[in-house]
């Protein structure tokens, strides 16, 4: 069946309203470890300055110095430089597609960042992400608590068994 040309019109709407449609999105990145802290604090405040300006921030996390898997060799003016560590931060944003590209561009133009990523997600994933997070952290304390118990069952079932 043939559309008529008021049809095509609502499929041309609909396309532009959904490039206009809010997204959430998570942006990971690396930012050089070899900057002062100061500097690292700067450039984690410019990032979330860029989104917020462009969207609203869902969830973030503060840059924090990791190891890294494995080693970013990255070409710069004054030669090659290589990361076996990093500042690792992410922030979980929503915005409309245009302001997105807006964003990666910027992203990919400051220098204080190593190696970036960013996704599609949702908000619900993200929340539940911060969530499982809380709970790892207060997992460990119970693990050392149930191993001392452990060590404590194991050493009585030994003097039992020997005597």
């Amino acid at each position: 069946m043939a559309k008529t040309k008021g049809e095509k019109v609502h499929e041309h709407e609909a396309l532009e309203s959904e490039g206009s449609e809010s997204r959430v999105y998570e942006l990971g990145f690396h930012l050089d470890p070899e900057l002062p802290t100061e500097e690292v604090k700067k450039a984690y405040q410019a990032v979330r300055s860029l989104i917020e300006d462009k969207g609203s921030i869902v969830v973030e996390s503060e840059p924090e110095k990791i190891q890294l898997a494995y080693t970013i060799s990255r070409q710069e003016v004054a030669g090659r430089r290589d990361f076996d560590s990093a500042y690792f931060s992410w922030v979980v944003y929503e915005t409309s597609a245009e302001n997105h590209a807006e964003i990666l561009s910027a992203i990919n133009a400051e220098k204080r960042i190593v190696r970036f990523i960013d996704l599609i997600t949702t908000k619900e994933a993200a929340r539940h992400f911060i969530e499982a997070r809380e709970l790892a952290i207060k997992a460990p304390e119970t693990a050392e608590d149930a191993e001392a118990v452990l060590s404590t069952d194991l050493d009585a079932a030994i003097e039992s068994a020997v005597i």
